[in-house]
């Protein structure tokens, strides 16, 4: 095996796993796929140490637990759970996950539904939490149609904001408008920001959620609001957005950097929990826009790194 493009991803055989010390096996009926996690594959991520060869990608699983390791309370056995795995281990039919990594799935909510709430949910939620969105402000959300974006779109609906989504290409835009949004711009065309600008009577937006990063999160930060805040949680360009804290200070712009999702971990629980309600209200749903079987996990990763995919990507095993 060896890093690189997504055929490195093939199916293969392992040995069941055994729960050790404080963790359970889920038999996993759905797997999480990340952008992250392609990078990871190819070798070039920043944020995660790289995995020794070889290795079974997937961060997040959903599925019931099968058996409990040593010092784990045996009521968990048979429970729907999402079981963090760390960084790898996931794409299999059965994986370990630590017992103070379960998140119990309430009743009535399906796996993929599930899992698409807690991770891509606790991110947007804790996102807007920490940029603090108030009624009738506007709020630009870049790559709008991704897990996290959908996500981002109806929270700052439901916060009282007006919403103007950017992605890339008209299934896309469709869909940001579907969700809700006042406005949906193609961040393909050259003159996307000036089109940001007249939805927002020239003032720019008050808010900025930047998953993309790169040339296009460097364009929404210049047209970002005076006293507005300028919120970085992706890089799928492949360039975070660095903002320089005395170039913010001239604009008068809150910058808050992706080191925010550092700090986000603690709180995950309670952002999945408060998602999760929020879907059984109906104010928010999550947008599942492909799965694929375990078998073509490769498939998956390329969707996702070919800007085909819309919303969330999941395998089902």
């Amino acid at each position: 095996m060896r890093f690189g493009g997504p055929e490195v991803l093939v199916p293969g055989e392992a040995p069941d796993p055994v729960a050790g010390a404080g963790q359970v096996v889920v038999d996993v009926a759905v797997a999480g796929v990340t952008f992250v996690e392609t990078q990871i594959r190819r070798g070039v991520d920043k944020w995660h140490a790289r995995p020794s060869l070889p290795y079974v990608p997937g961060g997040l699983v959903a599925g019931r637990v099968r058996s409990v390791g040593p010092q784990v309370d045996p009521a968990w056995l048979g429970r729907r759970v999402i079981g963090g795995t760390g960084e790898t281990g996931g794409f299999a039919e059965r994986a370990v996950a630590e017992v103070q990594e379960l998140f119990p799935v309430p009743d009535g909510l399906g796996l993929p539904e599930a899992i698409a709430l807690h991770s891509d949910g606790s991110t947007a939620q804790g996102l807007i939490e920490k940029a603090g969105i108030g009624p009738g402000e506007w709020v630009l959300v870049e790559a709008a149609a991704g897990g996290v974006g959908s996500l981002l779109v109806q929270l700052a609906r439901s916060a009282g904001a007006r919403v103007v989504g950017a992605a890339r290409g008209a299934r896309k835009l469709d869909l940001i408008r579907e969700l809700g949004a006042d406005a949906a711009v193609d961040y393909s065309e050259p003159a996307w920001t000036k089109r940001v600008l007249e939805q927002t009577g020239g003032a720019g937006p008050d808010v900025v959620f930047d998953g993309v990063g790169g040339q296009i999160g460097r364009a929404a930060f210049e047209v970002t609001a005076r006293g507005g805040r300028f919120s970085v949680h992706g890089a799928s360009s492949g360039e975070a957005t660095l903002i320089d804290s005395a170039e913010a200070r001239l604009k008068g712009v809150d910058a808050i950097g992706i080191e925010q999702l550092f700090d986000f971990g603690p709180n995950v629980v309670r952002w999945a929990e408060r998602m999760m309600s929020q879907a059984a209200a109906g104010l928010v749903r999550p947008v599942i826009g492909q799965t694929f079987p375990l078998e073509r996990a490769a498939d998956a990763h390329a969707a996702i790194e070919n800007r085909t995919a819309i919303g969330k990507t999941l395998l089902l095993i």
